[in-house]
């Protein structure tokens, strides 16, 4: 909780542009003038084949840029759902402020953005089994617990760091859980990146919050 009473500022979201480039620049041509430095009908369009694909992965990339961007803006809304100080409301005042929320949660709903990451079925419940535990932090009511057990996922991301001599550090910087490690390395390398990506978003909010407390 905040000494001064406010509410912890939730996840910080960067600017995520997306390129401003003409639809049409997408669109193949082909024909008698098109030149891609010399070569058969063949070669053409092969090179024309390469800029689709491109295209496709600039696509992928920008398309899981903004499914972030969701999921840090749901997360947030998560985490001051629980954030303890709403006990501080009266009740009339709880029950506008869950209902305010539930509405700003009703139109991000109306956002689906699905970027398919081909899994099988081991690496479908190792992902689960990984989105179980996340939740369970953001749930959480006591915020130094939760930061210090996401310090832990966060290591089994990274591989715990060696532990000096007479170090006097957070042993929980020091700390694997094997359990969330175990179901991490079930999973694909793509969700990999993007679980170590959430949890660095998380801990950061939990940091603010613990320090403040």
């Amino acid at each position: 909780m905040d000494i001064d009473g406010q509410i912890p500022d939730v996840i910080p979201l960067p600017y995520l542009p997306l390129s401003s480039s003409s639809n049409t620049q997408l669109i193949p041509r082909i024909d008698e003038s098109t030149n891609f430095g010399g070569g058969n009908l063949m070669d053409r369009f092969i090179k024309l084949v390469d800029e689709l694909d491109n295209h496709v992965e600039k696509l992928r990339k920008d398309a899981i840029t903004l499914q972030e961007k969701r999921d840090y803006l749901s997360m947030s809304m998560d985490l001051l759902k629980n954030n303890d100080l709403l006990s501080n409301l009266q009740e009339y005042e709880r029950e506008e402020i869950n209902c305010y929320m539930q509405r700003v949660h009703s139109r991000l709903a109306t956002v689906e953005l699905n970027v398919k990451t081909v899994r099988n079925s081991a690496q479908e419940e190792c992902l689960h089994q990984v989105n179980v535990f996340i939740d369970s932090l953001i749930s959480s009511p006591d915020a130094v617990i939760s930061r210090q057990r996401c310090q832990m996922f966060l290591n089994a991301c990274d591989g715990a760091p060696e532990a000096a001599s007479g170090s006097t550090r957070d042993p929980c910087e020091l700390t694997v859980d094997k359990k969330f490690e175990s179901s991490l390395l079930g999973c694909t390398l793509d969700d990999q990146k993007t679980i170590k990506k959430r949890l660095h978003a998380l801990i950061t909010y939990l940091n603010k919050q613990t320090i403040s407390d």
